[in-house]
């Protein structure tokens, strides 16, 4: 499912116009994105949390040469799924 897919559900289940879906939908990444850049997480019971993990400097291999390289430090997003989701997932 990508994000058309995604807008065009929640405008169906909704009611919402395919241009309001749109917007509420973009909003919502807008919103979680924003939090996320400002290193706070997000949380939505029943469905999961949104979160920034650090990782450590590390020492890597360029794949061509065998090479070692240095990778830096980096903040990734993370999703951890609650326990509502994955009781509907199982």
């Amino acid at each position: 499912m990508n994000k058309a897919d995604v807008i065009d559900a929640v405008s169906a289940d909704s009611g919402l116009s395919k241009t309001d879906a749109t917007r509420a939908v973009e909003s919502f990444i807008a919103v979680i994105t924003s939090a996320l850049k400002e290193g706070r997480q997000v949380s939505l019971v029943g469905f999961g949390n949104f979160i920034v993990k650090n990782r450590a400097a590390r020492t890597g291999r360029n794949p061509r040469t065998g090479e070692a390289i240095a990778i830096g430090p980096s903040r990734v997003p993370g999703f951890r799924a609650g326990k509502a989701l994955k009781d509907a997932v199982n």
